[in-house]
């Protein structure tokens, strides 16, 4: 388990799978995964084995609320090259349809918090990345405001709603982390 103040991340569990299904259905979110089509619970379960359970590239974690110890949301690292120490930023907040908060006391500001202490710290990862579309605005305003720097435009990579979208690149590295948590 990885505490903070208002949350802890502990191992996604079987348990969860229904949940976790609902929030990546949610038409509202859906939109900013990967995933474009709708997940039946045992797509949801293919993807916990295959992905979470026997996989060790991925460190997937529920987002657990600490005052009333629900699950709120999911994080993780992806594609994680262990020789380069760099891997995939997975973020979002299902509790109350929020998908992503950026204010410095939110739950996606203090889940990047609590993994990033993690990651750079005790599994020795230098960079982390993440991919988002152009439209989203939130995640964009998150990652700028946490220290994040745009590395790429992806032109054309993503479509959706009857058009195709840019990706943005961003990345984070370990000492500019660092140098942030300080201040």
């Amino acid at each position: 388990m990885l505490a903070g103040k208002k949350l802890f991340l502990r191992a996604l569990e079987e348990s969860d799978l229904p949940t976790l299904q609902s929030w990546r259905n949610n038409e509202s979110f859906r939109k900013y995964f990967r995933e474009f089509r709708e997940l039946t619970l045992n797509d949801q379960k293919n993807w916990f084995d295959s992905y979470v359970v026997r996989n060790d590239r991925s460190l997937m974690f529920g987002i657990i609320e600490t005052k009333t110890n629900k699950l709120i949301g999911v994080c993780g690292l992806c594609y994680i090259n262990w020789v380069y120490g760099n891997a995939d930023l997975s973020l979002y907040i299902g509790k109350d349809n929020i998908y992503i908060d950026t204010q410095k006391d939110g739950f996606a500001w203090q889940t990047l918090d609590i993994l990033f202490e993690y990651a750079f710290n005790r599994l020795n990862i230098h960079k982390i990345w993440t991919e988002i579309y152009e439209f989203d605005l939130l995640k964009s305003k998150l990652y700028n405001e946490y220290g994040f720097s745009k590395d790429a435009v992806l032109r054309d990579n993503y479509f959706y709603d009857g058009k195709y979208q840019d990706s943005h690149i961003y990345s984070i590295l370990a000492p500019t982390w660092r140098e942030n948590m300080k201040n």
